[in-house]
């Protein structure tokens, strides 16, 4: 099998986690993604630590499992862009290149010659891919883009966590940058569709991305129970807004959760737990009735659950075709038989740890596969060859750039 994006080069100058999960799918799915750097210290995620990578001998590398996380299939560049010299090897990277993705301040590259507008002189066919907090416009077009204050602004803690009038109640975060990783897919879908646009056109273009406009758009139903009721929903914890039963249940030895996603499911789960009436029950025998009810049924269910071990709720109700599952930690989500059967953990090749261990890839094509060939990268370990065979610098030109600190 050939790699999907096996044709195409990508320029990266971005960096900590909405930009770089971007293009290592692209890197995944076989783009040569050129990563640009500064000198000495990189990404910043690369001092996120600890935990850092192991060497060999069990000591800590410079590699911090941060940055491990979303820089595979990359090869770094360390080039400093705020010097007039390092701004040209941008301009002959970007000239050579299919995409490049960004995400700095709004105007800023604009002040080293390396907005949209002057590359695409260079490069007509390039894609522009722009990532900032807030988008290109807008009243708060100039402030920085952090995750949890998107998650915050954007509405999403205002639906996420245990409900205010129970133990623990009030706003939670995702335990993942959900905005920044969200805006990263958002991100690599715009740059295939304008990829596809360009087949057609022959042109490039540019690309408005924002982790606000990202974050509001990612609420999905919870945005249209809003727009048709007018009223907006509240945090409703490890229940759902629009199904029940649909949540935790504590049962005899730990927690499990029950997702009932139909009537037919609810007759199931009934049969089940011993209460084959409560089905046919007027009050709880709809999904809408139920949801109108959820206050009297849930304690209902939460005294039958509590009665049984959770391997019984698991096993007898997914034999019934009801989904049911436990609440693994990730180091049992890694190691369940699924997981291993699907290759999800993956170890890669590292020159200072001998190998680096990490998640792959979701996707799965029947003609092309996802290219692994280099681990996250060392800063600047490919910083001669990319400048040697893209921007056509001899080793004496390189030789002189790093003695200047340009590199």
């Amino acid at each position: 099998m050939t790699s999907a994006l096996g044709h195409l080069r990508v320029l990266d100058l971005t960096r900590v986690l909405a930009g770089p999960w971007c293009t290592q799918l692209l890197a995944d799915l076989g783009a040569d993604v050129v990563k640009v750097e500064r000198p000495g210290s990189g990404d910043d995620t690369r001092a996120w630590g600890p935990p850092y990578l192991k060497d060999e001998h069990g000591g800590d590398t410079t590699e911090a499992a941060y940055y491990l996380a979303a820089n595979r299939g990359k090869r770094s560049v360390t080039v400093d862009i705020g010097k007039p010299e390092g701004q040209q090897i941008v301009r002959k990277l970007a000239a050579a290149s299919d995409v490049l993705v960004e995400n700095y301040k709004v105007g800023q590259l604009a002040k080293y010659g390396l907005d949209h507008a002057r590359l695409a002189a260079l490069n007509p066919r390039l894609i522009y891919c722009s990532i900032t907090g807030f988008g290109q416009d807008g009243p708060y077009r100039d402030r920085a883009g952090y995750d949890f204050i998107i998650q915050a602004m954007g509405g999403f803690m205002s639906i996420t966590g245990e409900r205010d009038d129970r133990p623990g109640g009030g706003p939670q975060k995702a335990g993942v940058a959900i905005s920044d990783l969200m805006t990263g897919m958002y991100s690599a879908v715009a740059i295939l569709a304008a990829l596809a646009q360009r087949e057609r056109s022959g042109r490039g273009q540019s690309i408005d991305m924002a982790l606000f406009d990202t974050q509001i758009a990612m609420l999905a139903n919870m945005n249209t129970n809003y727009l048709a009721s007018g009223k907006a929903p509240g945090r409703a914890g490890n229940a759902h807004q629009n199904i029940v039963p649909y949540q935790v249940f504590h049962a005899a030895d730990g927690d499990v959760v029950i997702a009932v996603g139909n009537d037919s499911q609810f007759a199931k789960f009934c049969a089940v737990a011993g209460r084959p009436d409560l089905a046919v029950d007027p009050r709880y025998g709809k999904n809408a009735d139920r949801v109108r009810n959820r206050a009297e049924l849930v304690p209902l269910l939460e005294a039958i659950v509590r009665e049984q071990p959770a391997a019984f709720w698991a096993e007898r109700l997914e034999a019934a075709g009801v989904p049911c599952g436990p609440i693994n930690s990730i180091a049992q989500a890694l190691a369940d038989p699924q997981a291993v059967a699907r290759g999800l953990r993956i170890d890669l090749a590292h020159p200072r740890a001998g190998t680096v261990p990490l998640v792959g890839m979701p996707i799965r094509m029947s003609d092309s596969t996802a290219a692994y060939g280099r681990p996250p990268p060392l800063l600047g370990e490919h910083t001669d060859e990319v400048l040697r065979d893209l921007a056509g610098l001899d080793a004496e030109a390189i030789a002189a750039l790093r003695a200047r600190r340009v590199i």
